[in-house]
């Protein structure tokens, strides 16, 4: 399948959904914003999906939080103090934290958010297998009583999913979605506002204190707002979308399609540039309960079919010096990656073979259930090349064109094929999990207790996932990922695609846009 044909197909399926009308981006106080898909969840722990990242980074707020170099800062915390060989810690919450309710953010809503969040995420569930103890003995102070020193604890609270609630509402199941949205965050989601499929308003938290000290980077330091609203209006439709931007029907597209980019940057009162530099890595998600990717070996082939320069190019090959190849588990060129048999995702490839080695490894013809988000660009073009490599090896591919809300909420059922369930979905994987194993979510592998939706088991990538957090170097620690990499091709929990960087377009009005995620604290509208 050719690159054109995919984004012709990719906008003509975004069109068939009705575009909302946007109101003209006048008003100086609000930044009118395009999302990268409709806001499908508003739990930061149930899933992992950018939108509700992005959503958290507004809502909620971290008790550590990253700079731009990748350095935990304090955020919720006015700081912490160790004892017992560290063995012990004691975090104390600044002044001035309180809930969009008005009620005070307490030390044991911060340790119930905690112990929430860690039953998700591979980082939390590293930091609480060292935790004998966590507690609240006072309002302000959170404890740790660690059964072994680990030097990473603020890095693991510094995680965005670890988004502080209330405690009400963080007992909740870590399966179960929360039945609001009640942060502590520089913004207030609206509810009230919402229109699911197209419109999420945010309003600006009038009592949020900033941190008074260090300087704002990334999603660390003071938190300061200059707007009084955010509103995100998704539009389906590639072009509608562009055309909005241009007539200044709204401030911010988050991730214009890469087709349409030379045509954006001949605007001179636009700015495009790529703020995420850990990336988008593609991923072909496997579902590791039911056949046919129960069996590693029908999942090497799978991996072993995919040519990322082919898949790439259908995604972002309008400018391809925003392509990266030969990409393991993380981002080529960063501390932690490896070229280790990283040789298997080039092209070109000999289907007649594989085809052989498919059926030699046990494939019996059985349906693949393909979930395909034709409604986010990048993973339509994306799936639509990888899945006709499927067909091309001899799969029985039943390939199902959806909403990215409606994958988002069928990847989480564990029901058979017969019973509405799933063999593969389409993704991309962002972030700190792609320059370090500690957040990877997409390696952890301990079966449907643990592990990210597809729920792999792996005994020996996870005794390897462990080793990593007690690695007493670098160096060490560089070796366990070669290691890592090793089994990943061995026992592959998703065929990685390639990566691209995604840059984003805003109006040069917008002042102080940050690195990284799209954040709206720190950003001015001088329209």
């Amino acid at each position: 399948m050719k690159r054109r044909d995919v984004l012709k197909s990719a906008v003509a399926g975004a069109a068939a959904l009705a575009a909302p009308r946007i109101v003209q981006a006048a008003d100086a106080k609000t930044i009118n914003f395009m999302p990268q898909a409709d806001l499908a969840s508003l739990d930061p722990v149930w899933t992992t999906a950018d939108i509700t990242r992005n959503f958290s980074l507004a809502v909620y707020d971290t008790l550590y939080g990253y700079d731009s170099g990748f350095n935990v800062q304090p955020q919720m915390v006015e700081g912490h103090v160790t004892e017992n060989d560290g063995k012990q810690w004691d975090l104390t919450l600044r002044d001035g934290l309180a809930f969009h309710d008005g009620t005070p953010v307490l030390a044991k809503d911060c340790v119930a958010t905690i112990q929430r969040f860690a039953k998700r995420d591979p980082f939390g569930g590293a930091l609480m297998a060292r935790t004998d103890e966590i507690s609240a003995p006072s309002d302000k102070v959170i404890r740790f009583k660690l059964n072994k020193p680990f030097a990473l604890l603020p890095n693991a609270l510094a995680q965005v999913y670890c988004a502080i609630m209330p405690e009400r509402l963080a007992k909740t199941d870590a399966m179960q979605q929360v039945s609001e949205a009640m942060g502590s965050g520089p913004f207030k989601f609206i509810a009230s506002e919402r229109i699911p499929g197209q419109r999420a308003v945010y309003e600006k938290n009038a009592k949020y204190v900033p941190r008074k000290d260090g300087k704002p980077s990334f999603n660390a330091g003071p938190k300061i707002v200059y707007v009084d609203r955010v509103v995100w209006n998704y539009i389906p439709d590639p072009a509608t979308a562009s055309a909005a931007l241009t007539q200044k029907e709204i401030d911010w597209w988050e991730q214009p399609t890469i087709d349409l980019i030379p045509q954006l940057q001949r605007d001179q009162d636009l700015t495009l540039a790529v703020k995420d530099r850990t990336g988008e890595i593609g991923c072909l998600r496997f579902n590791h309960l039911f056949p046919p990717f129960d069996n590693a070996a029908i999942r090497r082939v799978v991996v072993a079919a995919m040519d990322q320069k082919e898949i790439m190019e259908a995604v972002a090959g309008a400018d391809p010096s925003l392509i990266k190849t030969d990409v393991g588990i993380f981002v080529p060129g960063t501390p932690m990656a490896s070229t280790l048999g990283v040789e298997i995702t080039r092209g070109p490839k000999d289907y007649n073979k594989l085809k052989q080695d498919l059926i030699a490894a046990g494939y019996k013809g059985e349906k693949v259930v393909i979930l395909a988000a034709s409604t986010f660009p990048t993973i339509w073009a994306e799936a639509q090349v990888a899945s006709d490599t499927l067909k091309k090896i001899g799969m029985n591919t039943d390939f199902q064109a959806l909403e990215w809300g409606t994958v988002v909420a069928r990847r989480a059922s564990q029901e058979p094929i017969d019973k509405g369930g799933w063999n593969v979905f389409y993704t991309y994987l962002g972030g700190f999990g792609n320059i370090s194993p500690a957040p990877a979510i997409p390696i952890q592998s301990s079966g449907v207790k643990g592990s990210w939706f597809g729920w792999p088991t792996d005994p020996k990538m996870e005794e390897l996932r462990h080793a990593w957090f007690d690695a007493p170097d670098v160096a060490a620690q560089k070796k366990i990922c070669e290691q890592m990499q090793a089994e990943f091709w061995q026992s592959p929990p998703y065929a990685p695609l390639g990566m691209y960087f995604q840059p984003t377009a805003f109006h040069n009005y917008l002042q102080d846009v940050r690195d990284g995620w799209p954040q709206f604290y720190g950003v001015k509208k001088n329209a």
